[in-house]
């Protein structure tokens, strides 16, 4: 049995879609953070079958909660003070996502003007789906262009 030790301080991303850990660890840019960081793959679960875990000792301010929510809303943040948890957080979708994804539509504004930031907005909440600021191109999580 794997024996991962408590944290003191800082918050526990838990729920997390098996094999997904690792690219949300990056997508966050938490291997930039100078912090401890504990990645548990596979781990069972009665609920999932097989999860992931990341353990983080680091201020929950450091965590964009937006671009987590938006990679994987179904995932639980737990916030950790003094040892133990203070705050469980589920995450909705969040209303806009900015240089996340970035806009398939070859006729799109930021096709031709780099510059631009990639801006989706929350077009449906029951299905999940996001569409483009500029173009109301949809976002299809198939797309070549996600980074995730």
């Amino acid at each position: 049995m794997l024996n991962v030790g408590k944290i003191e301080e800082g918050f526990v991303l838990d729920h997390i879609k098996a094999g997904r850990s690792l690219s949300i660890y990056h997508y966050l840019g938490l291997d930039r953070l100078d912090c401890p960081v504990a990645i548990i793959k596979n781990a069972r679960s009665d609920v999932m079958g097989k999860k992931d875990i990341l353990k983080v000792e680091c201020s929950i301010d450091a965590l964009d909660l937006d671009v987590l929510a938006f990679l994987d809303h179904d995932i639980t943040v737990n916030v950790i003070k003094n040892g133990e948890i203070v705050e469980k957080k589920t995450l909705p979708l969040p209303k806009e996502i900015r240089g996340v994804i970035h806009c398939s539509n070859p006729r799109c504004i930021t096709s031709v003007e780099r510059g631009l930031p990639h801006i989706f907005y929350l077009a449906d909440e029951e299905k999940g789906t996001y569409r483009c600021r500029y173009c109301d191109e949809r976002f299809h999580e198939t797309d070549a262009s996600v980074k995730y």
